[in-house]
């Protein structure tokens, strides 16, 4: 499965209003790894950026003065998204503006959309976490993704920490710890493993039809709630491909 994690900066808050893009960065993922494939580009948006813009990512016109125009990349940036699972933090904000950028080229052009699907982390993680901050920066603190690095926002920067948070966020337990002590933190030393001698084999307890029944109403429940997201139905068409691996 290929999956790019997208980020962009832009002029100002509406592509209504004419504000445009100035830089994106996208982080490529194959299987759920990060392969260190990347597309990154500035670029020079033919209009001024907000003050208030610039305050967050701290991108001038001066510094894009002599970048390329969206025109001039569009095919090379649709090139490397397309086929992919686009994963974008608000995404509505960052299609909205790609897709204008591509109106603005003409008709033929079309939407993000027909390239690639999308996937927004931010309406992910209130699922997760309703009534909570679902910020990046909430986001990182809860997950322990060090982001201590991000002074600024950028395009690149941000996607790199996105595609951690993601991981984190989608990758279920990611520590165990043993021994009963009520110590949950990740730097803890592992227990040894103690094995027993003589020990005689386990049995196996098959689960009967009623069992299995229920087992999966409750798989239906989840992947209902979670929106098609449930992990398990992943895990159970992983072992059904690799003989042996339900066991």
């Amino acid at each position: 499965m290929r999956q790019i994690v997208l980020d962009t900066e832009t002029t100002g808050l509406e592509p209504a209003d004419g504000h445009r893009i100035i830089e994106i960065g996208c982080v490529e993922l194959i299987n759920r790894r990060l392969t260190g494939n990347t597309y990154h580009q500035y670029l020079q948006p033919d209009r001024e950026i907000d003050a208030g813009a610039i305050e967050v990512h701290g991108i001038t016109n001066e510094m894009l003065a002599d970048k390329p125009r969206f025109a001039d990349v569009a095919r090379d940036f649709l090139d490397f998204v397309s086929g992919a699972e686009l994963i974008i933090h608000n995404a509505p904000f960052d299609v909205g503006f790609i897709n204008h950028e591509l109106k603005l080229l003409g008709d033929e052009w079309g939407r993000i959309d027909a390239f690639c699907s999308v996937l927004d982390t931010l309406a992910m993680a209130r699922q997760l976490h309703p009534g909570q901050k679902n910020n990046l920066d909430a986001l990182c603190k809860r997950y322990g993704i060090d982001n201590t690095h991000r002074e600024l926002h950028g395009a690149l920067l941000d996607a790199e920490i996105l595609a951690d948070v993601y991981l984190a966020m989608t990758g279920g337990q990611a520590t165990l710890s043993l021994g009963g002590s009520g110590n949950t933190g990740t730097t803890a030393a592992p227990e040894a493993i103690q094995r027993l001698a003589g020990r005689p084999a386990l049995r196996v307890v098959r689960a009967s039809d009623e069992e299995l029944a229920a087992h999966e109403q409750r798989l239906q429940a989840i992947d209902k709630a979670s929106g098609g997201r449930c992990l398990w139905r992943s895990l159970d068409a992983a072992a059904l491909a690799v003989p042996g691996e339900s066991e």
